[in-house]
């Protein structure tokens, strides 16, 4: 009997060594907590101000292409008008319209707005629009013959693709 107890009085004796820590033990058990914390909310803090910042960033560029783009359908919408005038300059050599007609293009290329070259050109889809092929010979394949209706970029953008007959 008397085993029994002092196992029962060792167990109970374990179980309270266990249960009781010194004060040091404590303190140093919430300092660790407290020092986990203190790294979790910094790597928060540095998420959030790197999400912050990337969101600054890209409403900026948001912004300036904007900006930049601001003005493409007025230019868009223009753009028959410059045919037009050209068409005018074929049938009429007059003075004024010549005068109107350069001050125009002056108005577009101060917005950065030029036309796309088409004259001996190879052939591109990134500015051109094939409306046929023609069989030009070997020295003309894959070359603009002739350009239907002038092409347009307003900056690097293409804001209306140069109409061309491809050789083949």
């Amino acid at each position: 009997m008397k085993k029994k107890e002092n196992k029962k009085q060792d167990n109970v004796t374990e179980n309270v060594n266990e249960q009781q820590t010194t004060p040091q033990e404590n303190l140093e058990e919430k300092v660790k907590e407290l020092e986990a914390k203190v790294a979790e909310l910094e790597d928060l803090k540095l998420r959030q101000m790197a999400e912050f910042d990337n969101f600054r960033r890209r409403t900026q560029k948001e912004k300036l292409e904007l900006m930049d783009n601001a003005g493409e359908r007025i230019f868009t919408d223009m753009l028959p008008l410059i045919d037009d005038f050209e068409r005018a300059l074929q049938h009429e050599q007059s003075e004024g319209v010549q005068l109107i007609y350069q001050k125009f293009l002056n108005f577009l290329a101060q917005n950065k707005v030029t036309p796309i070259e088409t004259e001996d050109k190879e052939f591109s889809t990134d500015e051109h629009e094939a409306i046929t092929t023609f069989a030009a010979g070997e020295d003309k394949k894959g070359k603009i013959i002739d350009c239907t209706q002038k092409g347009y970029k307003l900056g690097e953008k293409v804001i209306r693709f140069a109409k061309v007959v491809v050789g083949e």
